[in-house]
């Protein structure tokens, strides 16, 4: 029993979201009950589609009412009333509602959930209608959003790619920027030096510096915080670089600042020492590679690991700071990068947390993070949630595809379209 309960968790219980599987449970219902796999008529399949579509409206428009609950139960400070945390104990905390029947409309307009027959609500189908949902509660310029928050690999490029003039991403920041939003790119590269941030949002940057469209207040209302949350630079036109260097009292936090190098020094010893346990036991051909405020191993020679030796590194290295006593002291992050592992010193929370600082203590409401790496180990962007809301992608197009939604949303609610193309 040991041992399978060993697999069932390496293997599954981590690469899994406890609010998106309990939905996807409640959908499997009606799915079972009213989908005809063996519908002979067009009339018979027509009275499933609405019968399907009504049930699982009528789910979404309860689970919605859920999420109010809570909200308000952590409002009162009565969280252990909230029945939604009753039934998914991980369950963390919404900034604002989520309007899941009007989400769930537009996604099964997209994706004609309703009509399936032999392929049940899916993961993917339940996580873009809670991304619609989210940013429909966003979406008026009216509205509460002042900051969007972006990861880098997977989410503005691919994965070790760069952000190159041509990208469809740059129009919709720069659409966002004139308009008054402030944007932060919450990256895991840990640079000292800007021009290493510049080799990777080039394009961006330099359509930044030549436009017309933005104000000079606009042009600089673009940050890049790198290591998770070490170090911070603004989008400086002007600058050899495009970026320049913010210091540390203008973001850092009060809880950072008590934070000693000691142990800083201590705790990458022992994630130093726990991926090279990890290197040696699965005979990795990895080098290590040691920063100020990280530590990880790549590929020696250029080559690709296995998921599940980067799995296998990062859960180890992340229980074994669990257990440490300056693991209990010092946030950590330890993650699995695609083809590497990395411990940073911080993480994604306060990332977005010295954002919200920086551009005049933004509320975690006023405040929408995009990334790629949601999941509970081994994935930086989970602990965004903990600083605002959040939008779960699973590719650069995708990012473009909310971003359009956001931008179409508020141009019907400011009754003043405005191109993007």
């Amino acid at each position: 029993m040991t041992t399978r309960y060993r697999v069932e968790y390496a293997l599954k219980a981590h690469r899994r979201d406890a609010l998106i599987e309990f939905i996807k449970g409640l959908l499997a219902v009606p799915f079972v009950l009213h989908s005809q796999p063996t519908a002979a008529s067009a009339a018979s399949f027509a009275d499933m589609v609405t019968e399907s579509h009504r049930r699982y409206r009528e789910i979404m428009r309860d689970i919605e009412g859920l999420v109010n609950d809570h909200i308000a139960c952590d409002t009162a400070r009565t969280p252990e009333q909230s029945k939604l945390r009753f039934l998914v104990p991980s369950v963390g905390r919404f900034f604002t509602p989520l309007l899941l029947e009007d989400a769930f409309v537009e996604q099964d307009r997209r994706r004609a959930i309703s009509s399936r027959r032999f392929v049940a609500p899916s993961f993917n189908d339940i996580r873009l209608i809670l991304n619609t949902a989210q940013i429909m509660s966003l979406a008026s310029l009216d509205g509460p959003i002042k900051l969007i928050t972006f990861d880098g690999d997977v989410t503005l490029y691919d994965d070790g790619q760069c952000l190159i003039p041509t990208n469809p991403v740059i129009e919709k920041i720069l659409w966002l920027l004139e308009r008054g939003l402030c944007i932060g790119i919450v990256t895991a590269a840990g640079y000292t030096d800007g021009a290493r941030y510049k080799e990777r949002l080039w394009g961006l940057l330099e359509r930044i510096r030549d436009s017309e469209r933005l104000t000079d207040a606009q042009k600089k209302s673009l940050i890049v915080l790198g290591g998770e949350s070490s170090y911070m630079f603004r989008s400086s036109p002007t600058h050899q670089n495009l970026l320049d260097g913010v210091d540390r009292s203008e973001w850092e936090l009060d809880e950072m600042r008590a934070w000693v190098d000691e142990d800083i020094q201590s705790l990458l010893d022992i994630a130093q020492s726990s991926l090279e346990d990890s290197v040696a036991a699965m005979r990795l051909d990895a080098l290590t590679i040691r920063k100020q405020r990280a530590v990880g191993i790549i590929h020696a020679k250029g080559g690709k690991f296995a998921r599940e030796q980067l799995e296998e590194a990062v859960l180890g290295a992340q229980k074994t700071l669990e257990l440490s006593d300056v693991g209990k002291r010092l946030p950590f992050c330890a993650f699995n990068g695609g083809n590497d592992v990395f411990v940073d010193i911080g993480d994604k929370r306060l990332g977005v947390l010295c954002c919200q600082r920086f551009f005049g203590n933004v509320t975690g409401g006023q405040t929408l993070h995009i990334g790629d790496q949601f999941l509970s180990a081994g994935h930086n962007d989970f602990k965004a949630r903990m600083a605002g809301t959040t939008v779960w992608v699973a590719n650069p197009a995708e990012t473009v595809s909310c971003l359009d939604e956001l931008i179409n949303l508020m141009e019907k609610n400011s009754n003043n379209p405005i191109s993007t193309e």
